[in-house]
């Protein structure tokens, strides 16, 4: 199969954009918004939506063939990728990420430093010789990173001077970590037909899912300190999720699962407009 535009667009997984993005934008409002300049929101914006993603996704794909093949999921709801095509998406990787080297000149050096991270958690999370995805409790740190990563490095794009918040990194590793975690449970007896040792196939699917709900409220406490109480609210979906997954079955599990990137992305916009309001108010 060719490798077309579209097919790029459909392997970046495009219900997942707003997760590199909306935490770009976290850590730019938590940041102070109005101390970067719009075209360094805006080129990095475009990055963080698919840049970003083809590189994260694009990579992924190509090292997980193996597992891939054997995971119903590849075969309707996602792609699956050839080996024959991976030499083609190294290219799109390469052609849509490289330009924004131009950019990085006039960054701190703080911001440079979270974007390295970035690039470095996001790469060897699934590519060799650490892939992070096959150590498991190192697979969720290693998703977790790349998504902090960003989010400081929009914090350092708008307030280059200060450090970074500790108990924001806890909060939003914490986070990160429960929500790669969950992700993993659909995909057990396929990673481990695979070979693939993950946090879900090492812990199972109800150990996962209690410790995907104990870091969710961890977060959700820290979040409630450092932005108001009312961020608490956003647990509750997330719990009743646990709550349904623990004694789902498979065919039950993949439904919800399926729901899980709107409620993310609905959670990602209410932080977002509660530290806005916060700034303005």
């Amino acid at each position: 199969m060719s490798i077309t535009l579209k097919r790029v667009i459909k392997i970046s997984r495009p219900r997942f954009w707003l997760y590199e993005l909306g935490t770009f934008f976290i850590g730019i409002v938590a940041g102070g918004f109005f101390g970067a300049p719009i075209m360094s929101i805006t080129i990095w914006g475009i990055y963080f939506l698919i840049s970003a993603n083809i590189l994260i996704y694009g990579i992924n794909d190509i090292y997980d063939y193996d597992t891939d093949k054997l995971n119903p999921k590849k075969q309707n709801y996602e792609d699956l990728l050839d080996p024959t095509d991976h030499k083609k998406i190294y290219f799109w990787i390469l052609v849509t990420n490289i330009p924004f080297i131009f950019f990085i000149f006039n960054l701190s050096t703080s911001t440079i430093i979270s974007l390295f991270f970035f690039v470095f958690f996001a790469t060897f999370y699934s590519a060799k010789p650490i892939r992070a995805k096959a150590r498991p409790f190192f697979d969720s740190f290693f998703s977790a990173g790349h998504y902090v990563a960003t989010g400081v490095f929009g914090y350092f794009l708008t307030n280059p001077e200060h450090s970074f918040p500790l108990w924001g990194i806890v909060a939003g590793m914490s986070w990160a970590i429960s929500m790669h975690a969950y992700s993993a449970v659909p995909d057990i007896e396929s990673d481990a037909n695979g070979g693939l040792a993950t946090i879900a196939t090492y812990l199972g699917k109800n150990k996962t899912i209690l410790l995907c709900s104990l870091l969710y409220t961890i977060s959700s406490i820290i979040g409630s300190l450092l932005v108001g109480w009312w961020i608490s609210i956003l647990l509750i979906p997330y719990l009743f999720i646990m709550y349904k997954s623990y004694f789902a079955d498979e065919i039950f599990l993949f439904k919800l699962y399926k729901y899980f990137p709107m409620l993310n992305a609905f959670s990602g916009m209410v932080l977002f407009w509660s530290l806005l309001l916060k700034i303005i108010l």
